[in-house]
């Protein structure tokens, strides 16, 4: 199941008119910024789980 254009563009209408076009850039600051340290959580636990598994 894949999001095709239309379906993004009536998300983005919906985020819209929730949240205003002025808060729409601090949401996907956030969002990055969340995404960012979800990754590099992710990567430490794999770093971790390799140290443990070689010992």
């Amino acid at each position: 199941m894949k999001i095709g254009t239309q379906e993004l563009l009536i998300v983005l209408a919906i985020a819209i008119l929730i949240f205003g076009p002025t808060q729409i850039p601090k949401l996907s600051k956030i969002l990055g910024k969340s995404i960012k340290n979800f990754r590099s959580g992710m990567s430490s636990d794999d770093e971790e789980e390799k140290d443990t598994t070689e010992a």
